[in-house]
């Protein structure tokens, strides 16, 4: 993959890709692989043991367990190795992300301390912050939390009231305010706190210290799922913050807030694979013990369709997952050659694909929500239980939804950043889409006499991108500026673009197993039924989309090209799905 061409954000929409330069999870290396089965042994040795303890708000054992993670270097996997850390890749970041996803709330708790507690220091600090915090933070003798959302503000950020104002002798910022859904704040010891500065329009960051006098940390929250995570509002009375503790520069923090976002986004797609994939083992284990009927239900077909669906959506998910994770390390390394500040090429490294961020938050956390359910479902009556893993994946799982922005405005984020992107000069999307509309009436059914495998799959995806194209052209034309108020139609559009990111993932990985696996049969079942129900998903957004305008005379040959560009060739989903869920069954546990 010497000679990858690293495609920029949103770019997959115009641009083919070759499945030699795309990274896969069978490409892990020893390593990789050890410091993943680290995590997971941690999780069996310290974690699943004590979960029911956990979900009492015991504070103190989610921070000694906390601790003994960082003791054995799982909290500085991404820390620099200069500040105590492992320096390890990012594709190994989001490995580490997956296999702890798997550990219920300890797993919110761990990402919130290595991600967005410790790291917009590790990107944005200067030479004091990062020597005098980062280490500390590496090996979880620190514990980090992260305070942005308040009251009156929470997707919109920039609406928040707390206030920072020089001391008179320029020594301190007094800081006044309060912040909520602080996650971690129950037992942390430091806090990344975002605040508008004297009467600044945008926010800035602080580094604030827990036993600063003045900071009062509230009781933890009840909550619906992640009970064992430490969730409660903080006050700011007054508190004496040294300047020196500024993170990054005046009315940066938005900046901050936005970028490290796209990193938590990017991440929870990550962490959102080990749950499902526990909960895909919890329930297949389940469907081969339990007997209805004198039989195993493992042995229904509608119980094998079940078991397909889920593996069929968590598989094409992690394809997407890994895609990106390499494209991200690969423009770390390219920024790095020209950036003296290794920590803020990183960062940016991460923001340049906020739109594949968001398009793996929300897919990834509707995945899960459709495993976890259909993981209760499987279990029946004791899938209910509190007895049961799967009920406390149900309810954790709800959450991922909310998290980093909620889907509803990452779906907004989705089309808008690629447009802007586009506006920008990233890649010609408006040109491309303007000469495929003008081209509408050479539309027609494709005639393919021979045609390889991949070579059909890459059509139909080619086919997709196109109904994309269009219905950005007409949306465009048809609203201009005010294109923004129609978050239907723009919800519409991100949904195609979010299935033709994955299918297309799905397929270079697929295409990428063909040369390393002796038989791919159920891998090409997995994308069969993924394009079969995509191209469904396609059609029907994109009528959606146009049927939501006025009538006009260009409508029907849009609906025309939409209809023939959508056509792909039938299969036997029934046996195709059989297949996948038997593999499952024999193994009794993921191991696609």
């Amino acid at each position: 993959m010497e000679n990858k061409k690293v495609l920029k954000s949103g770019e997959f929409l115009v641009a083919e890709t070759d499945p030699q330069n795309v990274f896969i999870p069978e490409e892990f290396n020893e390593e990789q692989l050890m410091i993943a089965q680290s995590c997971r042994d941690f999780l069996e040795a310290e974690v699943y043991p004590v979960m029911a303890d956990l979900e009492k708000s015991n504070r103190e054992l989610m921070k000694s367990i906390l601790k003994k993670s960082g003791e054995l270097g799982l909290t500085g996997i991404p820390v620099p190795e200069e500040f105590g850390g492992f320096g390890q890749s990012f594709v190994t970041q989001m490995l580490v992300a997956e296999a702890i996803g798997a550990g219920y709330s300890f797993s919110v708790a761990y990402m919130a301390h290595s991600g967005i507690g410790t790291l917009p220091i590790v990107y944005y600090g200067n030479d004091y912050q990062r020597q005098h915090y980062v280490p500390k933070l590496a090996v979880a003798e620190y514990i980090g939390s992260y305070c942005l959302t308040e009251p009156g503000a929470g997707s919109d950020a920039n609406a928040g009231k707390t206030n920072a104002v020089p001391s008179e002798d320029d020594k301190y910022y007094i800081l006044n305010g309060q912040k909520i859904w602080a996650t971690n704040a129950g037992y942390a010891d430091t806090l990344i706190v975002f605040a508008k500065i004297e009467n600044d329009r945008v926010l800035s960051a602080f580094i604030v210290e827990s036993k600063y006098p003045g900071v009062v940390i509230g009781p933890d929250e009840h909550k619906m799922g992640i009970k064992g995570s430490s969730t409660t509002q903080i006050y700011f009375n007054d508190v004496k913050v040294p300047v020196e503790n500024l993170l990054g520069k005046r009315g940066e923090g938005f900046r901050i807030a936005l970028n490290i976002l796209h990193m938590g986004r990017i991440k929870l797609g990550a962490s959102v694979l080990g749950a499902a994939k526990k909960a895909i083992t919890d329930s297949v284990k389940y469907a081969n013990e339990r007997k209805q009927f004198g039989v195993l239900i493992s042995t229904f077909g509608a119980v094998k369709h079940k078991l397909a669906e889920q593996v069929i959506k968590l598989f094409s998910t992690e394809s997407a997952v890994y895609r990106v994770s390499k494209d991200i390390d690969d423009m770390m390394n390219k920024l790095k050659v020209d950036c003296v500040d290794t920590g803020r090429a990183s960062i940016e490294a991460i923001s340049h694909y906020a739109v594949e961020a968001a398009i793996l938050k929300v897919f990834g956390s509707e995945m899960l929500d459709f495993v976890a359910d259909e993981a209760v479902q499987i279990f029946g009556g004791m899938g209910y239980s509190a007895e049961m893993d799967v009920e406390r994946g149900y309810r954790d799982s709800r959450i991922n939804r909310i998290f980093e922005g909620t889907n509803e405005i990452n779906r907004l984020l989705v089309v808008d950043t690629a447009m802007k992107k586009a506006m920008k000069g990233d890649f010609d999307l408006f040109g491309k889409a303007e000469a495929l509309f003008n081209e509408l009436d050479k539309i027609t059914p494709d005639e393919v006499k021979e045609e390889q495998y991949f070579e059909e799959k890459s059509r139909y995806i080619s086919n997709f991108k196109k109904v994309i194209l269009v219905c950005i052209h007409v949306a465009v034309k048809k609203f201009e500026r005010k294109l923004i108020y129609e978050q239907e139609i723009l919800n519409n559009i991100a949904d195609m673009m979010m299935e033709t990111y994955v299918s297309e993932s799905l397929s270079l990985r697929v295409a990428r197993l063909e040369t390393m696996k002796d038989d791919i049969t159920v891998y090409k079942d997995i994308l069969d039924v993924n394009i079969y129900d995509t191209a469904e998903i396609i059609r029907k957004s994109a009528c959606d989309a146009i049927f939501s305008f006025d009538t006009d005379k260009d409508n029907a040959q849009v609906i025309k090209a939409i209809d023939i560009l959508t056509r792909v060739k039938g299969i036997n989903v029934k046996a195709a799905r059989r297949r996948i869920a038997d593999k499952l069954i024999e193994d009794n546990s993921y191991r696609f």
